[in-house]
């Protein structure tokens, strides 16, 4: 089974190049002012040049406003919408149909009651990310460098699509896959030597990792 990968909060074309060398699927821009990752759309804009024809790029938003949004989508040309806010179901079929865009929502998790949040929007979202809950007093809903018990997602319905997000890095990617099996993954602290700085050597680490990992699988 192919594996999904998005390497979010990209700000740099040193950062850019490393994720696309190692194989990335998704490229992801973060368009939330309070993130160390946060991203001019018009430089979204050009930073995604370099991926087209070869990886997704993602715009991901936070309770935006439509007026945001209609810049986001101008200038960046997403391939997709992630909606990493407390956005309703209505909001993401709103937007849909606004940008004629496939919508990724994510959901903090850190329970496997946690799981339920999803059923209203099933067959509304195009495809989940689950990301860890925020620790307590922290501005951003993700991108903390926080993981939860993947275990729980053993009992996912196999119909639903979703990315692996939350404190994954090179070190513990390896259990992450063993223990959920995701179809997808998303990283972004974990290839960062300091908030908001991507670094490419853990970058291409870090792809290196999932390369043995998915090798010892097969094996």
């Amino acid at each position: 089974m192919a594996l999904d990968i998005k390497i979010c909060g990209l700000k740099t074309d040193q950062a850019m190049a490393a994720a696309l060398a190692g194989g990335a699927s998704h490229v992801g821009f973060i368009f939330f002012p309070k993130s160390p990752r946060y991203v001019e759309p018009a430089e979204a804009g050009r930073l995604r040049e370099a991926a087209r024809g070869k990886a997704l790029a993602i715009a991901v938003t936070v309770d935006a406003r439509d007026a945001f949004l209609d810049e986001i989508v101008e200038k960046l040309q997403p391939d997709m919408l992630q909606l990493h806010g407390s956005e309703t179901p209505e909001r993401v079929a709103e937007l849909k149909a606004r940008h004629g865009l496939p919508v990724m929502k994510a959901l903090p998790l850190s329970e496997a009651a946690d799981l339920e949040r999803l059923t209203p929007f099933v067959g509304i979202a195009d495809r989940f990310l689950f990301d860890a809950k925020p620790p307590k007093g922290s501005e951003l809903p993700g991108g903390n460098g926080v993981a939860f018990d993947w275990r729980i997602l053993a009992g996912l319905d196999a119909g639903i699509d979703y990315m692996l997000s939350g404190g994954l890095n090179a070190a513990n990617i390896g259990d992450a896959l063993r223990l959920a099996n995701p179809p997808a993954i998303d990283i972004s602290s974990g290839v960062e030597s300091a908030p908001g700085v991507k670094d490419p050597a853990l970058i291409e680490q870090f792809f290196r990792a999932v390369r043995a990992a998915r090798d010892d699988r097969a094996a």
